[in-house]
């Protein structure tokens, strides 16, 4: 396979996967191709190379920079900004699983709180609302600190043995 064959794979199928970790597909499109730069792009190389609109390539730019995956970088000279990404891919999980902490599980733990703390009005069915949601909140938050814990760490050794068991 050449270099542009391999290229063009690769950015379809990070693509394909942004979904998994909570992105549309042109947003991980231009986080892969940014991925394997070698220097900053401007949004007109992006939309050049990716065949997106000026409007769906700002847009998804905006969102991966809230994210904090994204960066604006000044090129001395250039009128055009330019863009880059993190390129060390235990640094970007780990921004990855904090963002996806913050915008989805955070909001269900506190939805699944508030459920179940609601006035036990003595029938079965609001106590078996009650059992069930303080489970799911205890267990939802549980893991949602551990991930937390793990993801918060700077390569240190629990990290390095959890990567290590899952390769």
């Amino acid at each position: 396979m050449e270099y542009q064959e391999a290229k063009e794979k690769f950015i379809s199928t990070w693509g394909s996967l942004g979904s998994l970790w909570g992105i549309n597909k042109a947003m991980a499109q231009i986080q892969a191709l940014l991925f394997i730069s070698t220097r900053p792009l401007s949004m007109e190389d992006i939309m050049e190379e990716l065949k997106i609109s000026r409007g769906n390539t700002s847009m998804n730019l905006r969102q991966l920079m809230d994210w904090g995956i994204v960066t604006k970088e000044i090129i001395p000279g250039e009128r055009k900004e330019y863009f880059t990404t993190e390129k060390d891919v235990q640094e970007l999980a780990r921004i990855v699983a904090k963002e996806r902490s913050r915008r989805e599980i955070k909001p269900v733990v506190k939805i699944l709180k508030d459920v179940s703390s609601i006035k036990d009005d003595g029938t079965e069915k609001t106590k078996e609302l009650i059992k069930q949601t303080k489970a799911l909140h205890e267990l939802t938050d549980t893991m949602d600190t551990m991930i937390n814990k793990v993801v918060n760490q700077q390569q240190n050794w629990l990290t390095k043995s959890l990567l290590k068991l899952f390769k």
